[in-house]
């Protein structure tokens, strides 16, 4: 029995950083694809890869709680992915995103 709560204490700081991500896309038919990623209490991110034939002008809004949205924009080119980060202030409960594209 000890061994199994001296196991699930060691566990416990890799799980202390999931929240929930909400992802809202407006894609317009680009073949952008994309990942989400806790990456810290208080970081976010959203990694858009480019699978279609046109290069994409993306546009990622970043929502938690009570603090002002942040607006980050990323171009991906064909084949190509990018990674888009955000920093709060405070500790994520959870992080809505906003992710709209247009071929540019």
């Amino acid at each position: 029995m000890k061994s199994c709560c001296a196991l699930l204490l060691t566990l416990l700081p890799f799980t202390a950083f999931a929240y929930p991500i909400e992802v809202e896309k407006h894609l317009a038919g680009t073949g952008i694809s994309f990942t989400t990623d806790d990456t810290a209490g208080d970081m976010g991110a959203i990694t858009l890869r480019n699978d279609g034939p046109q290069a994409a002008q993306c546009t990622v809004e970043f929502r938690n709680g009570p603090e002002a949205p942040r607006v980050r924009r990323a171009s991906v080119e064909p084949g190509k992915s990018a990674t888009v980060l955000q920093r709060f202030n405070r500790d994520i409960l959870k992080l809505r995103l906003k992710v709209t594209c247009e071929a540019s």
